[in-house]
């Protein structure tokens, strides 16, 4: 991925928050044969010894875990919002014209390699973890235990886990940092006054310290 040195983040703590605020992945692999994309969420997994990993799980029915082998190098891609950005967001346009469109958006890439776990208690731990993280929202919160048991034994019988080894992750960033204080101003404004809910998704984002 090219990544202009003025976008490029490399951040760590920056990018696995952003993962969390963006969890749905697009995992990128080779068989040997021909390239293949699956769309994932994944939870950001703290292990003990303070190593990070992502993890996830899917259908038994998805041949992921039979065409991709435990150690296989693969690529993760977590996107968030972006938009078109006019140069009519530019004051300098109306001072030079000399402005063009462009478009804004974040990215994270993770390379690494990826590891399927068919053990039950591994799954059921997963399947906690990410509903008490993205239950907390919840007025009630759900929890695994609110199923009945024989039910949520089944449903892990009917999935394959999966854990990505992190070996690199970097950002690319584009938010107009290019641009001037007054360019960069307008671009937030033109986006929070537009209709289109991604627009002012990525305003805000530009907005954060």
């Amino acid at each position: 991925m090219h990544i202009p040195i003025k976008f490029k983040e490399t951040d760590r703590d920056k990018l696995y928050q952003f993962i969390q605020s963006y969890p749905l992945g697009t995992l990128i692999n080779y068989s040997g044969k021909t390239l293949a994309a699956d769309h994932i969420p994944f939870y950001l997994k703290n292990l003990a010894n303070d190593k990070i990993t992502l993890q996830s799980h899917i259908a038994k029915a998805n041949s992921l875990w039979k065409t991709c082998t435990d150690g296989q190098d693969i690529l993760l891609i977590f996107h968030g919002p972006n938009a078109y950005i006019s140069p009519n967001f530019y004051p300098s346009k109306k001072e030079h014209g000399k402005a063009v469109p462009t478009w804004n958006y974040s990215v994270v890439h993770v390379k690494g390699r990826i590891y399927f776990k068919q053990d039950s208690s591994w799954t059921l731990q997963l399947l906690e973890d990410i509903s008490n993280f993205y239950e907390t929202i919840q007025t009630i919160p759900w929890s695994v235990s609110d199923a009945p048991e024989s039910f949520i034994e089944k449903m892990i019988k009917a999935v394959v886990g999966l854990e990505v080894v992190i070996e690199e992750v970097v950002g690319n960033f584009k938010l107009s940092q290019n641009k001037t204080a007054s360019d960069y101003a307008g671009v937030v404004s033109g986006l929070l006054n537009s209709e289109l809910s991604s627009d002012t998704s990525v305003a805000k984002i530009m907005q954060k310290p």
